[in-house]
């Protein structure tokens, strides 16, 4: 039985040695992707209506996570794909059932300059007996120029945030948090 296992393994691993130099599989198979980030000093945002209290939130939001594909191969372009995943929330102060976020996704020259930056907006319904809504959105074409086939993705990042106000930047800065006891 052992045997049977050994050969089945083997004939699996030389098929699929051989698939992978053919051109298909090249291509199928890119090279490293371009570092994501989220910003830091706008990974959050906390609109207050007063104090820097949880009883003065207006709204909120949070980027949870955000993920992404990339392909290249020869000389083309590096086509990549990202979903961000949010969460927004409609605290005391907050007025309004719907409202449109703001956020961008900007591609850099890693550590260098800024190659493109683009703003989105997300427009978000909260319903009465729920202050939180998730929502998930996938940006399907991000073109990244290269120069030659030897330039690869980690030259590049694509860097994440929501468009904050200078106070709030300041705000996610310090490290300041809300305890929101009443949440569930």
């Amino acid at each position: 039985m052992n045997k049977l296992l050994a050969v089945a393994l083997i004939a699996a691993v030389s098929i699929a040695g051989c698939s992978s130099n053919t051109k298909k599989a090249r291509e199928a198979n890119p090279a490293p992707c371009p570092n994501i980030v989220v910003l830091k000093e706008a990974a959050r945002f906390i609109d207050f209506e007063g104090e820097e209290t949880a009883e003065n939130v207006a709204y909120s939001g949070e980027i949870v996570d955000v993920t992404t594909t990339c392909r290249y191969f020869g000389d083309k372009p590096i086509d990549a794909e990202i979903s961000l995943d949010f969460a927004f929330g409609k605290g005391p102060k907050g007025q309004e059932a719907e409202k449109v976020f703001s956020y961008f996704v900007a591609v850099t020259r890693k550590d260098i300059e800024v190659i493109a930056k683009k703003e989105f907006e997300v427009p978000i319904k909260f319903s009465n007996d729920r202050p939180v809504a998730v929502e998930r959105v996938d940006i399907d074409k991000i073109t990244i120029p290269r120069r030659d086939e030897e330039v690869s993705g980690v030259n590049f990042e694509i860097i994440v945030g929501f468009n904050v106000t200078p106070k709030q930047a300041i705000f996610n800065r310090s490290g300041k948090s809300l305890k929101f006891p009443d949440l569930k």
